[in-house]
């Protein structure tokens, strides 16, 4: 683990069940030595089983929890989650503007792992337009590069070339994630507008990969945070994510959490 605590600002949606969402960012952050503040878009009433009901909070009070953190405690990286809806969006996106020197991470989320939409297709405009052009790093699945994309993403291919497009769309950097394509391997690829590199490894069987995502973003941003490199941070939080899927509890009836708290034990 790196040395030092990073301040990682998190925008992003509350998980009633813990796997994901706010609850895996902080135990992400923290398991890495990082300290996690948050700002929290949604709470949702959720355990493995599914999303059963969302409550959005207003973007102004969003934005009230994140000027009140900046102001005070500051931060080193922003993470971004689920944020719901276009003015969220926006807002995101102004205050990303106005805290340009500090990296941002986003995990562009549209859905739940049990399909449940959670971005309004007129957010998904908003994030296309005005948010991808603030992200340091931008951590799409095949799914979020698709509908970001227009693109088919069905290989390791099409998961490169969407990512090109979303350099083209103006991200800093893409960190295209493999997960739900077809292999035995699951590879994910970290591009940048001077190369690439990929990760790789043996995919795990089972239905216990609930927060996966959240937490290889949050992973991403502590290391930044920290002062790690772009390619050093993304392969510390690939292999934490990595381990933390292998040594998934298996708890709930439905898609169950990822072992977040692993270098404990």
């Amino acid at each position: 683990m790196a040395e030092g605590r990073g301040r990682v600002l998190i925008v992003a949606g509350s998980d009633s069940g813990g796997g994901a969402g706010i609850q895996a960012d902080i135990k992400t952050v923290t398991m890495l030595g990082g300290y996690a503040a948050t700002a929290i878009t949604a709470v949702t009433v959720q355990n493995t089983l599914g999303v059963s009901a969302v409550r959005r909070l207003a973007s102004a009070f969003v934005e009230a929890q994140i000027c009140s953190v900046l102001t005070d405690v500051g931060a080193d990286a922003i993470k971004i989650g689920a944020l719901g809806t276009a003015s969220v969006v926006e807002m995101v996106a102004r205050v990303l503007k106005a805290e340009s020197g500090v990296p941002a991470i986003i995990d562009p989320v549209m859905a739940a792992k049990d399909g449940r939409v959670l971005l309004s297709g007129r957010a998904i405009a908003a994030l296309r337009a005005v948010l991808i052009p603030r992200a340091a790093l931008l951590t799409p699945n095949a799914e979020e590069a698709a509908i970001l994309t227009g693109l088919t993403v069905e290989s390791l291919d099409d998961l490169r070339r969407a990512g090109a497009r979303l350099l083209i769309l103006g991200a800093g950097a893409v960190l295209m994630k493999g997960g739900h394509l077809a292999g035995d391997m699951a590879t994910d690829v970290l591009m940048t507008p001077v190369g690439e590199r990929r990760f790789e490894g043996p995919r795990v069987a089972g239905r216990h990969t609930h927060g996966t995502g959240c937490t290889l973003a949050s992973a991403c941003a502590t290391g930044l945070a920290q002062g790690l490199e772009l390619e050093a941070a993304v392969e510390r939080a690939w292999r934490y994510t990595a381990e933390a899927i292998r040594r998934a509890p298996g708890f709930g009836a439905g898609h169950g959490p990822i072992d977040h708290g692993w270098p404990l034990r």
